[in-house]
């Protein structure tokens, strides 16, 4: 099939690529100039495992181009993908500006039928006004599809070319044959609905899953009170099946460019149609606040005394695997201690150069090695679970620091790990590793 992908952020520019790489010939459209050649000269702007080698693959292939000039794509293509961004707005609805203007460029370029699909997160009902503002700038026939994306960072070739399922949202039978028939070679598991409902699934999954971190970190902070090891009460929960045990995994809450912008959206669509979504406020409100808990560890360590200590930061991504900072703990977590004096120094494999230009170079010791990093400091707070930082030999790194105090708000490292150190360790939920404080366990 031909088909012309909207946008070459995250998620257009790894759906291209996989779409080339099931055999279509796919154009890749964004009006960045700048951003076009990079992509034309085999660099790739974001950073994701494998996607540079399978854009490279499929271009030499002749499957896969890149392109600013969106209505030869659109005339050349059979089924046009929406794919760009809906940031935030200050009250947390979503921003329907660029796929707007997107729609209008797509109507005002299409010279034949076209299957119109929409894989941007956008509310319900976005589709169905889209279509009304097409048809004002076009007399051209066409249908339109909801396509929702889920796509984790880090994993994305994975997930959309071995996805759990494919929803499509779609009104006509014909249009949704053919978006079936793309989406075959992936998965048995596709699933037709309409495109209201296909809208919500994306929001009510990603509300439900942001749900679940808040719950079991909800559950870790009962641990460290009563006693008991949010690792083990997980893994016991993750046995049923009614439960699973993905995203049981206590730490400092979820950041990203997902979660937190669909909660707040779904709050909002909820808030339109004069409901009080209780439930999913309460999830932002306890991810907002576990962040906090590493600075609450230091203040314990220190005795509330933060002002002139050197604390260490490992990782400024919000996850491994990405260098997406994007509503990263991090940002507040650094932010607040600057703002109380303490003198940071940080480092992250990868997305260094995203949190600066988001956070600005100053104020902050940049580093370039872990341990360079770790040299000297009062304290180390590892805030992203990198695979570098989970094998480092922990005694040449209790050497280098000025005090062997380790915050670990990801709950990378075991009891096993700390044999042998002298480490006064904080983690996330397990209260028994805590060395240096004697937990106060109540009587039940």
């Amino acid at each position: 099939m031909n088909i012309a992908v909207i946008g070459t952020g995250y998620v257009g520019l790894v759906s291209g690529v996989c779409y080339a790489e099931l055999g279509n010939h796919v154009i890749c459209v964004d009006n960045d100039p700048r951003k076009i050649d990079m992509l034309n000269d085999g660099e790739i702007p974001i950073y994701e495992p494998g996607l540079k080698e399978l854009a490279a693959t499929n271009r030499e292939e002749g499957r896969l181009a890149f392109t600013a000039d969106l209505s030869s794509a659109v005339i050349h293509s059979d089924i046009i993908i929406l794919a760009v961004g809906t940031p935030p707005l200050p009250n947390g609805e979503a921003n329907l500006d660029y796929i707007n203007q997107a729609a209008i460029e797509v109507a005002e370029a299409m010279n034949s039928y076209k299957i119109i699909t929409v894989k941007s997160t956008v509310p319900v009902g976005t589709n169905e006004r889209l279509a009304q503002l097409i048809r004002l700038h076009t007399n051209k026939p066409f249908d339109s599809i909801s396509l929702p994306e889920f796509l984790r960072e880090g994993s994305a070739i994975q997930d959309t070319l071995q996805p759990d399922r494919i929803i499509i949202g779609a009104e006509c039978q014909r249009a949704a044959a053919i978006m079936v028939e793309l989406h075959k070679p992936l998965t048995e598991h596709i699933v037709v609905t309409d495109i209201r409902s296909a809208e919500m699934i994306k929001y009510a999954s990603n509300a439900f899953l942001a749900t679940k971190i808040s719950f079991i970190n909800e559950i870790a902070n009962i641990c460290e009170k009563v006693g008991a090891d949010v690792t083990q009460v997980a893994d016991g929960m993750g046995y049923d099946k009614r439960i699973g045990p993905s995203f049981l995994k206590a730490g400092i809450g979820y950041g990203g460019s997902c979660f937190p912008k669909d909660t707040s959206a779904l709050i909002q669509i909820a808030g339109n149609v004069d409901y009080e979504f209780k439930l999913l406020r309460s999830v932002v409100e306890v991810n907002q606040d576990q962040r906090f808990n590493v600075i609450r560890k230091l203040k314990t360590v220190f005795d509330g005394e933060l002002q002139g200590k050197v604390v260490a930061i490992w990782g400024l991504a919000f996850k491994p695997n990405t260098d997406d900072v994007r509503d990263s703990p991090a940002l507040e977590i650094i932010q607040y201690l600057v703002d109380h004096g303490v003198i940071v120094k940080a480092y992250d494999p990868i997305a260094l150069h995203s949190f600066q230009s988001l956070f600005g170079k100053g104020d902050v010791i940049w580093c370039n090695e872990a341990l360079e990093t770790a040299q000297d400091a009062d304290a180390l707070c590892l805030l992203t679970e990198w695979e570098e930082f989970a094998s480092v030999d922990l005694l040449e790194l209790q050497k280098v620091l000025k005090q062997p105090i380790l915050i670990d708000g990801r709950n990378v490292f075991k009891e096993e790990d700390l044999l042998d150190t002298d480490f006064i360790y904080y983690s996330v939920g397990r209260p028994n590793l805590n060395q240096g404080v004697k937990q106060k366990v109540p009587v039940l």
